[in-house]
C-alpha cells in the first residue's frame, strides 16, 4: 500500500483502540503519523509498534495549548499536516439526574471539544498544503441511544453536527470533513464496559452477547474501522464531505420488534 506516501497525519487518541489501528493503517500506507495521547507509556508503545513512520506527542485533547503544540510537532517532524483523525474518546454511564457535572464535562470535553481544538490548529496548516481531510470517530449512538448514557450519546450527536458545520465552512479550502459511526468494536474501552456490566458472568461472555445483538453476529474489529477512516482520508474520497457513515454490522438496520419464526 502506498496511498499515504508523502502525507503527514495527526491521530488523536492514537495510542489505543481504533486510534491505534488508524495509526497503523496510515503508516502502512506510507504516511508519517504523529500519535497524540495523554499517557506517555501507551504513546511510546504505540510508536514502537509502528516504527520509523510514527512519532509520539504526549498531550491532552482538552488543552488548547497541547493541541496547538501537537500540530506544531507534526509540522516540525513531517513538514505539514494533511490529515487529522480524531479518535480520542471516553464512555461514561449515567442519566442527566445521576451524572456528576465533572463527568459530563469530561465526556463532552474529550469527545467533542478535542475535535474542535485539534481542528482549530490543523485546518490552517492544511490550507497551506492546498487542502486536507479530517475524519472524526463518532458512534451509532449519534442516531439511537441506549439508556443511561446521556453524556456519551449527547457528545456523539454533537460530533456529527460539528462535522457537517466544518465540512461546509472549509469546503472552499479543499478540506473534507467526515464522521465514522461504529457500533460495538473490540477495543479496550468496550472491554472496560463489558467488565463493568458482566454481572455474574465474564467480560468475554458479555462481549459475545453484545456481538449477537448485531445482525452479523459479532462485534467489529478496530482494523475494520481503520479501513473506513483511511478511505475517507484518502484521495479516493475527495468528493465525500459532511457525511456520517455507519460501520455497525447492521445494528441500526434492525427493529426491536421481530416476526416470530
Amino acid at each position: 500500500m502506498s496511498d499515504f506516501n508523502g502525507k503527514s497525519i495527526v491521530v488523536t487518541g492514537g495510542s489505543l483502540g481504533m486510534g491505534l489501528a488508524c495509526a497503523h493503517r496510515f503508516a502502512a500506507g506510507g504516511g508519517k503519523v504523529t500519535i497524540v495521547a495523554n499517557d506517555k507509556a501507551s504513546v511510546d508503545e504505540a510508536v514502537a509498534s509502528i516504527g520509523d513512520n510514527a512519532a509520539g506527542f504526549v498531550g491532552d485533547v482538552r488543552s488548547k495549548g497541547d493541541m496547538e503544540a501537537a500540530v506544531q510537532a507534526a509540522m516540525s517532524r513531517h513538514g505539514g499536516v494533511d490529515i487529522l483523525a480524531c479518535c480520542a474518546g471516553i464512555q461514561r454511564y449515567g442519566t442527566v439526574v445521576d451524572t456528576p457535572d465533572e463527568v459530563w464535562d469530561d465526556v463532552l470535553d474529550i469527545n467533542l471539544k478535542g475535535i474542535f481544538l485539534a481542528s482549530k490548529f490543523a485546518i490552517p496548516e492544511m490550507r497551506k498544503r492546498g487542502g486536507g481531510a479530517i475524519v472524526a470517530i463518532s458512534s451509532v449512538q449519534a442516531y439511537a441511544s441506549q439508556t443511561g448514557v446521556a453524556a456519551y450519546t449527547a457528545s456523539k450527536g454533537a460530533i456529527n453536527a460539528l462535522v457537517r458545520a466544518m465540512a461546509l465552512d472549509h469546503a472552499r479550502d479543499n478540506i473534507t470533513v467526515n464522521a465514522v459511526c461504529p457500533a460495538s468494536i473490540d477495543t479496550p474501552m468496550l472491554r472496560w464496559a463489558a467488565d463493568l456490566w458482566k454481572g455474574e458472568g465474564t467480560a468475554e461472555a458479555t462481549l459475545e452477547a453484545w456481538g449477537k445483538g448485531h445482525p452479523l453476529g459479532r462485534v467489529g474489529k478496530s482494523s475494520e474501522v481503520a479501513e473506513l477512516v483511511a478511505f475517507l482520508a484518502s484521495d479516493k474520497a475527495r468528493f465525500i464531505t459532511g457525511a456520517d457513515i455507519k460501520i455497525d454490522g447492521g445494528v441500526l438496520s434492525k427493529l426491536g420488534i421481530v416476526i416470530p419464526d
